[in-house]
């Protein structure tokens, strides 16, 4: 391995070991949260909910839990990792050291990556054992997953290095976040509402995000599907080079 490879796995490995040093925070709790939604919806909607769009209401709402997963846990845990670096001075000494600033980015990036990327799989296994959620475009599906969580990832990134205090971090997962992510039809159909909340719906980016994850598990969509594959990919790499620059400048990392 080379110099710049050994770095990085260093820096990786490190995020990797900071949450996984508290499994029940940053893994148990999220799991169980997914798996109360799975039963309160399935057990108490679903059997008054049969289906929608042909589609049992149970499957039709997973997909969107499952990216909710992935999003809010990359975005926490880059955001409050970044942070808490900040406030102890240890973002000063990686700063300052001979690793790269796209070696730093890409190590906090994946961290909240892999995090995420554990508790969706997690869910989507306890989804198959449960409810025997099917796969019906394995093509879109990956790409689609990958892309929701890098996007959060960096996303989470961006609001770590901007915030002065945990309170700004709550501020966003609390009120911007978890607002766009509910409002984003993870559990409704966007074409069922009434106007104007229908129009509105499409001007909320994470809608688009949760039709590309349904469509890759149960094959429904109401969006264009290359399109959105596009948008999602143009937006990621404007937030990972937008971040890659703020780690560059040092901006509000440095003291």
């Amino acid at each position: 391995m080379s110099a710049a490879q050994i770095r990085f796995a260093t820096l990786w490995r490190r995020e990797v070991s900071r949450f996984m040093k508290i499994k029940k925070q940053t893994l148990g709790g999220p799991l169980l949260e997914t798996f109360l939604y799975i039963t309160v919806f399935g057990a108490a909607l679903g059997s008054r909910i049969k289906e929608l769009h042909g589609i049992k209401y149970i499957l039709f709402v997973i997909p969107g839990l499952i990216m909710m997963s992935w999003a809010t846990n990359a975005f926490t845990n880059n955001s409050s990792s970044i942070l808490q670096q900040k406030f102890q001075g240890a973002i000063h000494d990686q700063l300052s050291s001979p690793a790269s600033p796209l070696e730093l980015l890409l190590a906090f990036s994946l961290g909240g990556f892999v995090r995420g990327g554990m508790v969706a799989v997690i869910t989507c296994a306890v989804a198959f054992v449960l409810v025997d959620l099917p796969v019906d475009n394995i093509l879109v599906l990956i790409p689609a997953l990958f892309l929701v969580g890098f996007f959060f990832s960096q996303l989470g990134v961006l609001i770590g290095v901007r915030a002065e205090q945990f309170d700004d971090v709550a501020f966003a997962q609390t009120f911007i976040l978890q607002p766009l992510i509910f409002l984003g039809g993870v559990f409704y159909s966007a074409s069922l509402l009434p106007q104007p909340f229908q129009t509105l719906t499409h001007f909320n980016p994470i809608y688009y995000m949760i039709s590309l994850v349904r469509y890759g598990f149960v094959g429904y969509t109401e969006i264009s599907i290359p399109i959105a594959l596009l948008a999602l990919t143009a937006a990621t790499a404007a937030l990972f080079a937008f971040n890659l620059r703020l780690f560059t400048q040092g901006y509000k990392l440095r003291a």
